[in-house]
């Protein structure tokens, strides 16, 4: 990867060149949030410098959160993350109960990207080489029963890695709760380095509703870091974007590791 001057903000990678911000034309998302503990979530999220938070005492917010790309930048393609809500990475250090709600209730946060796979080859090099995320190929089936067809309205998610089952999220269509598009900032963590990527997205019927997924878990290490967190557990909340558009600019080296 070859990155060019910061006036041309462009990269090459894999023979061709990236110009930012990157663009998703037309997009759909899926995501599933879970309550987990936060002592459990602040081991794994710890060697980045963050800290998780979340909307109660003694409880973090994670989310596994399904894309099903069809006209980027970067191709066409599928991903799944694994990820934390956290406080921003210039958060004052021990903050007290009530200054970390004020945080949370006001959406100065962000999401720290934890795990990011993808099922295709130049989506996961630019993604590490861009923006430093967590990215690697594997096969991900996203299956979305056709309206009529007698197989209900659900959609089923399958991550297999390497031929090993990794988990199964199926979520219910659509929901009662309108609600708004959201773009926190991301934060990754590669090789030592803390980044910070701000983006932007406009959505149209984004719904949601309480509860409405179902997640079974595989024989692999994403599953057992699951586990670790007590997942499978009942989703607080799950939410369905049908048309997703999105900007992706320029990575800000926050920390970098000796």
């Amino acid at each position: 990867m070859t990155q060019t001057s910061q006036e041309s903000a462009s990269y090459e990678v894999l023979g061709r060149t990236i110009g930012l911000p990157v663009q998703v034309r037309r997009a759909a998302q899926w995501g599933v949030q879970y309550l987990v503990p936060a002592a459990a979530a602040q081991r794994i999220v710890g060697p980045t410098g963050l800290e998780v938070t979340g909307p109660l005492p003694g409880r973090a917010l994670m989310a596994l959160a399904v894309c099903r790309y069809d006209d980027t930048d970067l191709d066409a393609y599928h991903e799944v993350a694994v990820s934390f809500v956290v406080r921003r990475h210039d958060a004052p250090r021990g903050a007290s109960t009530a200054r970390r709600l004020r945080e949370f209730g006001s959406g100065d946060i962000g999401a720290y990207i934890h795990r990011l796979p993808v099922d295709q080859e130049f989506t996961c090099a630019a993604g590490r080489d861009v923006w430093g995320y967590p990215k690697w190929v594997t096969t991900i089936d996203i299956d979305e029963p056709a309206p009529g067809s007698g197989r209900g309205t659900g959609t089923t998610v399958r991550l297999v890695d390497d031929g090993v089952h990794a988990l199964t999220l199926t979520m219910a269509a659509g929901g009662p709760i309108k609600l708004p598009s959201q773009a926190p900032p991301s934060y990754s963590f590669r090789d030592g380095v803390l980044r910070r990527t701000p983006w932007e997205t406009s959505s149209e019927g984004v719904t949601g509703r309480f509860g409405g997924a179902t997640l079974v878990l595989g024989d692999h290490p994403v599953a057992d870091e699951l586990r670790s967190l007590g997942l499978p557990r009942r989703a607080l909340f799950t939410s369905h974007a049908a048309q997703m558009r999105a900007s992706f600019g320029a990575a800000e080296v926050v920390t970098a590791g000796g």
